[in-house]
């Protein structure tokens, strides 16, 4: 059996965390489940990362820069209307096929409130900073435009909202928003 580095490990505990802090959150995740996950044990797991806050934070920086990645490689060389659409597109297609992404992130937002409102700011600074890196990457495709942009967000938002409430992708509620942006159903979904 090859053995691991170490860097490989953190990896693995950055894609385990993530599925278990995106159905837990962080108050609801042990770093047991998260070690157990990965099969190593919490003092190994602790060689890795210096504590659960430091895990949280590297899989929220994780789930932002995957987003960007998205939102860059979809709309490379394409401007205004096309860009927004592949971006769109391409989200949906993120969030409907790898539905743990869209749960992380939530779980994130939930704890940035949560930890502003007790006094710690790491968690926000963090994540502010890697949501104004998400827009930028999204401002220059549409043109720069701010109103664009920030539409463009806006409805990123609402659809976080409408499916982590799981509305299904035929509800009405979608009808509201341009085709391109409704999630649809994931294909593997028999329901």
């Amino acid at each position: 059996m090859v053995r691991m580095s170490a860097e490989e490990r953190r990896e693995s505990v950055i894609r385990a965390a993530m599925s278990e802090f995106a159905r837990g959150g962080y108050h609801g995740t042990s770093t047991e489940a998260i070690a157990k996950r990965v099969g190593v044990s919490q003092p190994y797991l602790f060689r890795l990362f210096p504590g659960k806050k430091a895990i949280f934070l590297a899989v929220a920086e994780r789930c932002l820069q995957e987003m960007r990645r998205v939102f860059e490689e979809s709309s490379e060389g394409l401007h205004g209307e096309e860009a927004l659409r592949a971006m769109a597109e391409a989200y949906a297609r993120l969030i409907t096929e790898q539905p743990e992404r869209l749960q992380m992130q939530l779980q994130t937002y939930v704890t940035v409130a949560a930890a502003e409102a007790a006094g710690d700011h790491e968690f926000g600074e963090m994540v502010r900073k890697g949501w104004m890196e998400l827009w930028d990457t999204v401002h220059l495709p549409l043109g720069g435009d701010i109103g664009e942009t920030t539409s463009f967000m806006a409805y990123g938002m609402l659809i976080n909202t409408l499916a982590g409430m799981g509305f299904p992708p035929e509800h009405r509620i979608w009808e509201g928003l341009y085709l391109s942006a409704r999630v649809k159903r994931n294909p593997d979904d028999a329901s």
